[in-house]
């Protein structure tokens, strides 16, 4: 049996070379799975956040403190008390005018309340000429709407007899024995002058005596 020449041999190896390359393709690239570049050297950039930015500092720690707010100087000062102290005058000027606005209000209220008396008593004066018996009725007549003044005010007429005495409503301007049923014992007997308004709206009290028991 002959052995193969070197043509034959060099013809074989060279139809199977083809079949070696097809069967192992060569690696032009990173395949999946590959560790990225650097990751086996320990490498701090294989760990950085994509888009290359860098991870937030911690707070605090390399914050500049704030400075602090200066202290007034002794001429801010003085300037702060004299606005203060310019403020409060106008206040009290102003709170001194409303009071003198009030007031005058309330005097024109008042007397604009009393013009119809003096009108009525006009009026009974005009006819007392002719008849001087209507001077009483045009009296009583004033004196009833004279009183129906004051009640509007808040000041109703404190007049009755028999009501028990209080030191609130009533002034003891004499002492006398009860009588009975008519007057009991710590109560109003007579009252000599009338008193206007009660409780903390109060003209003045009612001038009244009082009865006591019987060798009291």
């Amino acid at each position: 049996m002959s052995e193969p020449t070197a043509d034959e041999s060099s013809g074989r190896s060279g139809a199977a070379e083809p079949e070696r390359h097809r069967q192992m393709p060569e690696r032009t690239g990173a395949e999946e799975g590959d560790p990225p570049p650097g990751a086996a050297m320990g490498d701090e950039r294989a760990t950085a956040p994509a888009g290359g930015m860098s991870p937030p500092e911690p707070d605090g720690a390399d914050a500049a403190p704030e400075p602090e707010p200066a202290e007034p100087t002794a001429a801010e000062l003085e300037d702060r008390w004299r606005r203060t102290a310019a403020d409060l005058d106008n206040l009290r000027k102003r709170c001194a005018r409303e009071i003198r606005r009030e007031r005058m209000a309330e005097r024109e209220l008042v007397a604009a309340a009393f013009l119809p008396v003096l009108d009525s008593m006009d009026r009974a004066l005009a006819h007392a000429g002719s008849d001087p018996r209507s001077i009483i009725e045009g009296v009583r007549a004033v004196r009833e709407q004279a009183l129906a003044v004051l009640a509007g005010l808040g000041y109703s007429r404190e007049d009755e007899t028999g009501v028990p005495f209080d030191p609130a409503r009533h002034e003891v301007v004499g002492v006398i024995e009860a009588d009975g049923d008519k007057t009991k014992p710590g109560s109003v007997a007579e009252v000599v002058r009338p008193g206007y308004g009660s409780g903390e709206r109060q003209l003045r009290p009612a001038a009244v005596t009082v009865a006591q028991a019987p060798g009291g």
